[in-house]
């Protein structure tokens, strides 16, 4: 299981995450914790205007309409019968709502437990938002727990994706199954599989296209893979990851919603974490979406995708 194989970590290396995750979301603490400040300053108790300052705040995070009105209503009615006393109090009311919503996503779609080997993972999400790139650094991250890993290069629409996922495969001394460019993905997908269940391989990781001549089109390629991985290990694919750019903010949950009613998504990867101020995006994800962010991606080195751990997410946030 994905998320079982850090449950295993020294307790020591806890505080690495913990610090990256707070690096990675900087400017969004930033953001928010200035904006907080702002709308208590002028008030001599925490009331409903102070909360319709605090909504534009969270807005602005990428926490999006729906998802700070629902946060913002229960703080209202604390509001109203004297409970929130200060800046200190709002604050941990707000951290308490936002896990609220990231741990009931994760509940509602818990990581599939896999039998015995090879666990499937397929990997979509549109061109241009990381997708090759997560797939070589979940590679890193499994290889780096003792675990065998086959890539699979399906994305047989861009020969640019072919040729990026054996270069991961060389940086992470992972095995590619490939074929031509403009090949038929189930069937390098089929051959994968097959290889990977003779040699007991742990995990096999496929990369998909990211966009074909129609939406249509894509959709029924990824449903074709589906069929495919079911005909060949019972339960597969075992997790669907959608990779999305968290600098696109809430344009990326349009997209979002197109593959999460297509491809069966089961979690989400969520891309340049480090490089948007509106990371509130995790909690609309999980709020719209009802799906649980499984990684966040904080830099370009093939060691800088993190698994997603809700209670640090809100420290990070707010501490």
């Amino acid at each position: 299981m994905i998320q079982t194989l850090f449950g295993s970590l020294d307790e020591k290396e806890k505080p690495s995450f913990l610090g990256r995750m707070k690096e990675a979301v900087t400017r969004t603490r930033e953001n928010l914790s200035e904006r907080i400040e702002q709308a208590v300053a002028f008030s001599k108790e925490i009331d409903r205007n102070t909360l319709d300052e605090l909504e534009a705040t969270l807005i602005s995070a990428d926490l999006g309409t729906t998802t700070t009105r629902e946060v913002l209503t229960k703080l209202r009615e604390k509001a109203d019968r004297k409970q929130i006393k200060d800046v200190d109090e709002l604050k941990r009311l707000l951290k308490e709502e936002i896990l609220g919503i990231l741990t009931a996503a994760a509940s509602a779609q818990p990581v599939q437990r896999v039998e015995g080997p090879p666990e499937v993972i397929l990997v979509v999400g549109v061109n241009g938002t990381g997708k090759t790139t997560t797939i070589g650094k979940l590679s890193q991250v499994l290889r780096g727990q003792g675990k065998t890993v086959l890539l699979c290069a399906a994305d047989t629409f861009r020969a640019a994706a072919i040729d990026q996922l054996e270069v991961w495969g060389e940086r992470t001394g992972t095995e590619v199954v490939r074929t031509k460019p403009g090949g038929d993905p189930a069937a390098v997908l089929f051959d994968a599989l097959q290889a990977a269940t003779a040699r007991k391989t742990d995990y096999v990781i496929v990369d998909t296209a990211g966009r074909l001549h129609n939406k249509a089109n894509l959709m029924a390629e990824l449903e074709k893979m589906r069929r495919t991985a079911q005909r060949v290990i019972a339960g597969a694919p075992h997790e669907t990851l959608l990779v999305m750019d968290a600098t696109t903010g809430q344009n990326g949950l349009q997209q979002a919603r197109l593959f999460t009613q297509s491809a069966g998504v089961t979690g989400i990867v969520l891309t340049k974490l480090d490089g948007t101020a509106k990371g509130g995006v995790v909690v609309a994800i999980s709020r719209e979406l009802g799906l649980p962010v499984r990684y966040v991606g904080v830099g370009e080195k093939a060691t800088d995708l993190l698994p997603f751990d809700p209670k640090e997410f809100v420290e990070s946030l707010f501490n």
